[in-house]
């Protein structure tokens, strides 16, 4: 898996967010239950999200956490970056350091085109992308396969 869990659970969170047909907040005990995820695990995730700056929370009854901005202004790259960080999109795939054209590793050359794909797919598709995709394939975001793709309301 290139990605880890918890990146994988911040851009599950990060859709649910944007799948929502308002701005209000939705509390992390809702998202943890639709998507299957730990609330404690989400929480850790969403903190780092609202740290950098993706998502804003709010305490009490009526708290939870939102989007800070537009799913169409969000690119996956950004949830990647504040998670995992960007090693993944620049560093070697075994781990060697100074590979790069001058002194390729045994994967370089595949491994730069695939990177650079993967970099550009996640730069250029929104949450926004993802969310109108799932609706309108009625795709799905947990194992079960029962996300309706609309938050339920409290």
């Amino acid at each position: 898996m290139l990605l880890s869990k918890s990146c994988i659970y911040g851009m599950r969170g990060a859709l649910y967010l944007a799948s929502s047909s308002n701005s209000k907040y939705i509390s992390i005990k809702q998202i943890s239950n639709d998507l299957d995820i730990s609330p404690h695990f989400l929480t850790k995730i969403m903190q780092e999200l609202t740290k950098a700056g993706l998502l804003e929370s709010q305490k009490g009854p009526k708290g939870g956490v939102r989007l800070k901005k537009d799913g169409n202004e969000v690119a996956l790259v950004e949830i990647v970056a504040a998670i995992d960080g960007m090693d993944l999109l620049t560093e070697c795939a075994l781990g060697l350091p100074g590979c790069g054209t001058a002194k390729p590793c045994p994967l370089h050359e595949q491994w730069a085109d695939t990177r650079d794909e993967i970099r550009v797919m996640l730069e250029e598709t929104t949450l926004t992308d993802l969310a109108r995709k799932g609706k309108e394939g009625n795709l799905r975001i947990t194992a079960d396969g029962t996300f309706d793709w609309l938050p339920k309301d409290n």
